[in-house]
Parts: C-alpha cells; structure tokens; sequence
C-alpha cells in the first residue's frame, strides 16, 4: 500500500484536519517535477553508452562515509553556500513557529519550491501547534486524574482498613503531633515559600525507569531538597528544622513503606452522583438537595472504582492517539522531503527534519512518560499488579471478522434466497392465491409473518449504513458510544438478519396451505403455533443472559429501549433518541407485536379466525401503539429543552406533536371513512410531513445551504458524488408521503389490503435507513469541526476548588 492510503487510513477521523495535508503537497512536488521535465529535461545518455553515466563512476561505496556522524545545524554550517534551504525560529502573535527560508528563488522554477516550502511551514506550524495544544489538555487531565487517585486511594483505607493499622495509627498520630508542635514553633520564624517547600508528600509516585528501591529514591530525593533549604534559612532556623527532620526519620523503615495517605483529602472530597436513574430525575424536579456526602461503604467503594477504571482507560486512548498522530506526522514530513530530494536532487531533507525532530512534535516525551505511568497506576491498583491483565483491557485487541462469519453469513444468505424462490415456484405452481382460504390466511397469517420482514429490512439496512459509514469514515462507534471492539462489522449483523429471515420463510412454508383440511375441517395446531414460537425465541436470545449472540450489543440495544421508554426520567443521550428514531418507523411492527396477542390470547387460532378486531380495546390500542414512539421523541425533546435550553428542541417536539396528531387522526380514518376524518387527516398529515421533510434535510442532515460551496449541499460531504445527496433528497421527500396511501385508500388488483400496507411499511424503514446514513454523516462533521474525538467519562469525586486556593 502506498504511503499516503496509509498514512490517510491510520488517521483519527474527527482530528483529519489537523493532520499535515500530504495529498496537498504532493500536488505541489508534482507541479515541479512537471515543470522540470517540460523546461530541464535531463542529459542525454552519451552515444554507445548503455547505461547511465553514473554508473560508470568510478565506486567506493562499501568505504566511502557520506554522512557525518555528529549533527549540525544548517545555519552554523560552514559551506552555507551550499545549503538548499535556511530555517529560523519565528513567534508571531503570540505563537511559535517556523519559517523556512529557499536560497535557491534564483534559479529556474525556483518559484514553484518557493510555495512549496511556504504551504509545508504552514502545514508543520498547523500539527506542531494542534499536538501541543492536546498535549496541553491531557496534561491536565492527567492533574485531574492525580486528584481522583487521591481520594480514591484514602476512600479505600475508610472502607477496608486493614488489621494492623490502627495500632500504628495510635503512634502515628503522637508523631504527627510532635511534628505538629515543632512546626508551630517554626512559624513565627521560617518564610511562608520555605514551610509550603517543606511539606512531605507521602502518596504513591511513580517513577520513570521502574526502580525497585522506590522508597528509598524518593527520600534521599527528601533529604536533599532538606539540605537545600537549611542553608538557606537562618541558623535558627536550621536549628529548628533539623529537629522536625529527626522526629519524621525516627520511623522504622518498615512503617515508611506502609505508610498510608493522608486521610485528610476526604474533607474536600464530595460524591459525584453522575448516573441518571428515575429517581434521580424525580428528585431533581422536586429540587430535593443532592446527598454528596461520603458513604464509606464496599459498594460505593465498587462504584468509584469502576469509574476510574473507564476514565483511564478512556484516556490511555487518547494517549496512544496522540502518539500515533505525532509518529505519523513526523513520518510524513519525512516522505514528503525525500521526495522533494528526489525530484529536484537536492538535499534539503536532512535539515528539514532536524528541525522537525527539535520541535515539540518531534522532541516532546511528555506522552510516552505519561503513557508509562499510566499503565504503572492501573496495573499496581486496578488490576492487582497483574501487568498482563492490565494491559489487555488498557490497549484490546483489533476486532477482526472471522472467516466462519463471512462463511455463515453466505451460508444463511443462500438459504434465504432458496426459500424466496421456493416459495414464489409453490405460490404459482398450486395457484394458491387463488384458493378459497386466500383472505382468511391475509388477514390472519399474514400480520403475523410481516413482523419479521421488517425486523430484517432494518437489520438490513443498518448492514448496509455500518459499510459505509466504514467506507466513508465515519466513526459510528464513538458517535453511539458502543464499547472499544464491541462493535459489529456488517457482516455480524447480516448473520442474525439472514438466520431470522430463514427461519420465518421456513415457517411460511410449513403452514401455507389455504384451506382446511377435508377431514379434520381444522388446521395443524402446531404449524399454526410456529410464529409464536419464532417470536419467543428471538425474545429469549434478545434478553440471554449469557456471553453469546452479541451480548454487548443486546445490551446496549435494550438498555437504549428502556430508556426510550422511561423517556423524560433519563437523560437523553445521541444513541437513545436514535433507536426513538428507528421506532418511529417501525408503527405497523408494532401494531403486528399487537396483533400477537390478540390473535394467541384472544382468537381461535387452531381454525385460523379472530374476532379481536372489532373489540373497542383493540382499536384504542392501535391509536396508542402509533402513538407510542413519537410520543417518546417528544417527551425526550421535553427534557433536553429543560436541561439544555435549547429552542430547537422544542420546535422540535412540535414536529412531533403534530406527527402524533397526524397519526392519531389517520387511524381514526381508517376506521371511520367520514368526510370530516378525511379531511382532518388531510391537513394534519400534510402539515406533519413537510415539516418533518424539512427538519430532515436542514437540521438533521445539514443540507439545502444556499450559500455552500456544493451548491444547495454543505460546505464539507463525505460522499464524493453530490449527485448522491439529490437522489437521496428526492427519495426522502417521496417516502415521506407515503402516508398518502392510507388516506386515498389505493388499491391494486393482484395485492391484497395487508400486503400494500406491508409494502408502504417496508419503504418507511427503507427512508430510515437513508436517513440513518446522513444523520450520522452531519454528527461526525460536527465532531471533526470541533476536534470531538473522545467521550467525557464522568468521574467520581468533586474537589472543593475554594480550599484549594485559599491553601
């Protein structure tokens, strides 16, 4: 592979702007090569010479050393003259910079190399800034850290309290208080800068270079900085600080090295109660006082521990992205010299990247040494000194596709055509749509089996959404926040869509006769039973409890369901309102799910007939199942407009308002085919999906911006065919009016009512599916306008900030 697929393919998405633009300058070396073929063709080999001159030379290449072993600086070089390039340290506005300088302008085409060396100081000023800004903020993340490791390490002394402790505790406290009455003699006398240098830090540090006598380091580390301060300090008080020193080494060694961390942390520490549960939100509605005090307890111990385990493992991520955006860049700049070298045979190379390798993206060991201790600490106090275990949760294994998956997927895919084609030649074979029992079995069968053609339709198409959003980079893991590896490839989720669509056709092969039996004048109780008893089973591998069929996935799904339900009493995260999202168009599965238990609670299901249908529960049940999942959209728009203050949140519960009224209003129709029910459904309808059309294509997608630079598109696609953004377009627009059959009651000779309802289902989820793509296509813009490539993990403990400056 080429470098610049790679180095394009091993980019961190959301940060691919910050990224030196290699494609770019490669263009400008190919402007100069271009212009030196055209105006310096090169010598012509002299006449009966077969090779080139060159290689008539006479050699010394085994013994000849070309390169000088000691560095040196292009500006200190005494055959300046010779220099290709000159590069200078620059700070302007406030930042600093690099320039380069090109000596040889004079010669022909010097212009083009000119540019070329200005757009590649840009391009290296863009990634040494951007890397140091990040380094900057995980530095301080790292200083947060610290804290939480602070207060975790004394929270787990309250809560364990080993044997032993609190004898030494007894002592400890006497010796802390003699120190205590030293000091205070000190006060009136030793400069406030002095007493803060001669606090003792007892926490656990780590040390670069793994050195087993830690503790012995750290205090002659002590000892010296004491030697430094006393004879700074007035002979009284060297005196007085050599008497403190004495008590502080009267410890045994043995209690140094257990000595615990000051407990004292804990009294600026408070909970961070940071899970959203029911009864939180309730409280929080009721302005009931959050309890932040600690509970020193083995659960919340459990609790606290748990959190900093993801937030060091979030950041150790963010670490090795950084490094391995430094190392790719630096690896960059580095081919696109050489082949500057080449194509204009000079040799600027060497001093180019001397001066990468002495900038901060080139020089700066802040995020290995970080990454080092980072691993130290979750080693030694998450993952019980086990480094094995540690570093197999702190850097997972890539998630590969296996061949059986790719094979079973095949396998259950040919499967599903074979029983596709089965069923057509049987169909037309038997003339079955022509048997009497033909409107007995689509009013009473058919409901039944569609339920699982549009659970497979979305499956399908969320398939299809996971190969191109990989296709077109869009990191769908972090935006729905799926697990590191723990999300599915395509062909993980054709596998399940495919063996449930295999399932279902061999059910309808099982049971596809029309009439009843001439004998019996009864139906096979348990052929009729087969669509339960699928239902059941992908019930019970849905809520399996076991390690098995993508238990991290189920997971997540139901867990994203269950809060779509308790809407307003979560909070609303991305991947919860997305899954509203689906469901929304997901209404006539919903109503088959209705249709279940009516027909297996209700009906006679052994002579293929149901009367449920005409009871007003189950009609009133049909406005609520519709009504359902817009109504959880609005309510979850309720709550972000409470929390976030957002207004288009609440035009965006209007939407949905006006969706249910529409809905709602259609249903009544469908029952009652009055003029008033037509026309009201009319109006609402219309008005639900054009604004709702609207919403789709300017707030969710980002598009239809007049002054963009793809006209009527957004300044920045991931598609590289606009043409594909207008296809889509018109498909939204019409899928959105599909509504329109129910209203105009359309009918077909050779489809039955059910399958023409069915067929409208189908496109709304194929809209979905459309959708789905461009939806996540705008997140992840956003979150590359805005360098978003991480999730916030909230952490445990709140520092109270105000003690902390007044100390």
């Amino acid at each position: 592979m080429k470098f610049g697929k790679e180095f394009s393919s091993q980019m961190v998405p959301e940060w691919q702007e910050a990224y030196m633009n290699y494609e770019f300058l490669k263009t400008l070396l190919k402007d100069i090569q271009d212009f030196r073929h055209k105006n310096m063709p090169p010598a012509a080999v002299p006449t009966g010479l077969k090779r080139r001159p060159t290689l008539y030379r006479s050699f010394s290449g085994l013994i000849h050393r070309q390169f000088s072993t000691h560095q040196y600086s292009p500006t200190t070089s005494p055959d300046i003259e010779s220099q290709a390039i000159l590069i200078n340290s620059t700070r302007e506005d406030g930042s600093h910079g690099y320039h380069t300088t090109f000596l040889r302008t004079a010669e022909q085409g010097g212009e083009y190399e000119l540019v070329y060396f200005r757009r590649l100081d840009e391009e290296f000023n863009k990634v040494d800034r951007f890397y140091k800004s990040k380094v900057d903020e995980v530095m301080k993340e790292a200083s947060m850290l610290n804290k939480q490791m602070d207060a975790l390490i004394a929270f787990r002394i309250k809560v364990e309290n080993p044997t032993g402790w609190f004898d030494r505790s007894v002592e400890m406290t006497r010796l802390a208080s003699d120190i205590a009455t030293s000091t205070a003699v000190l006060a009136a006398t030793t400069p406030s800068n002095i007493r803060a240098s001669r606090r003792v830090d007892f926490m656990d540090k780590i040390e670069e270079g793994g050195s087993n006598n830690h503790e012995e380091q750290t205090e002659e580390t002590n000892g010296d900085d004491d030697k430094d301060e006393i004879e700074k300090t007035s002979e009284s008080t060297t005196e007085s600080q050599t008497v403190t020193q004495s008590v502080a080494v009267q410890l045994p060694r043995s209690d140094r090295r257990t000595r615990p961390a000051p407990l004292e942390i804990l009294d600026r520490v408070t909970m961070n109660h940071t899970q959203e549960t029911p009864r939180s939100t309730i409280k929080k509605i009721l302005k009931v006082p959050k309890q932040t005090e600690l509970t020193f307890n083995r659960e919340n111990l459990a609790r606290v521990e748990d959190q900093l385990k993801k937030a060091f493992v979030e950041f150790y991520q963010k670490l090795r992205l950084l490094k391995s955006f430094s190392f790719l860049n630096t690896l960059a700049f580095s081919k696109i010299m050489k082949k500057y070298d080449k194509i204009t045979s000079r040799d600027a190379s060497k001093a180019y990247m001397r001066m990468v390798d002495n900038s901060y993206l080139g020089s700066s060991d802040d995020v290995t040494k970080l990454m080092e201790r980072v691993e130290a600490t979750y080693i030694k106090h998450f993952s019980n000194a086990n480094r094995t275990k540690g570093m197999s949760i702190l850097r997972p294994k890539a998630k590969r596709e296996t061949h059986r998956t790719t094979f079973s997927t095949g396998f259950f895919a040919g499967c599903t055509a074979a029983l596709i084609l089965a069923l057509i030649l049987i169909i037309r074979a038997r003339n079955i749509m022509e048997e009497p029992g033909k409107n007995q079995y689509m009013e009473n069968m058919f409901p039944l089996y569609i339920l699982f053609a549009f659970i497979v339709m979305h499956m399908i198409m969320y398939a299809a959404n996971v190969y191109f959003w990989r296709k077109y980079k869009v990191n769908y893991s972090f935006i729905f926040g799926f697990k590191q590896g723990t999300e599915l490839g395509y062909r993980e989720v054709l596998l399940p869509s495919f063996i449930l669509s295999a399932l279902a056709l061999g059910s309808v092969l099982s049971n596809l006769d029309m009439e009843m039996d001439p004998k019996t004048k009864d139906y096979k109780a348990l052929t009729e039973l087969l669509p339960l008893l699928l239902l059941v089973l992908v019930t019970a591998v849905m809520l399996c409890p076991f390690n098995i069929a993508y238990r991290s996935s189920r997971y997540f799904f139901l867990t994203c369901l269950f809060h779509g339900l308790l809407a307003p009493l979560y909070k609303v995260t991305l991947p919860d309102f997305l899954l509203a999202d689906q469901l929304t168009s997901q209404v006539q599965a919903l109503r088959s799910v209705q249709f279940y238990i009516c027909y297996y609670g209700w009906g006679d299901y052994k002579h293929r007939e149901t009367t449920c249908k005409d009871h007003s529960v189950y009609k009133i049940f049909l406005f609520l199942v519709a009504a359902v999942p817009y109504m959880s959209r609005l309510l979850q728009c309720l709550r972000r407009l409470f929390e976030e203050k957002d207004p288009m949140q609440g035009y965006n519960g209007i939407k949905y308002f006006l969706t249910i009224v529409a809905v709602s209003v259609r249903t009544a129709h469908s029952l009652n085919h009055s003029l008033s029910w037509k026309v009201a459904a009319w109006v609402f309808s219309i008005s639900a999906a054009v604004i709702s059309t609207y919403w789709d294509l300017v707030i969710d997608w980002g598009l239809l911006q007049r002054n963009s630079k793809n006209r009527w598109l957004r300044d920045k696609l991931l598609v590289p065919y606009n043409s594909v953004y207008f296809v889509a377009i018109g498909m939204n627009v019409l899928l959105r009016f599909a509504w329109l059959q129910t209203v105009l009651s359309f009918q077909v000779s050779f489809l039955h009512t059910q399958a023409l309802v069915a067929i409208v289902a189908l496109l709304e989820i194929l809209r979905r599916g459309i959708w789905n793509f461009f939806r996540l296509e705008n997140e992840h813009l956003n979150n590359v306008g805005k360098y978003r490539a991480f999730k916030s993990v909230p952490l445990p403990f709140n520092y109270d900030e105000d003690e902390d400056k007044d100390e």
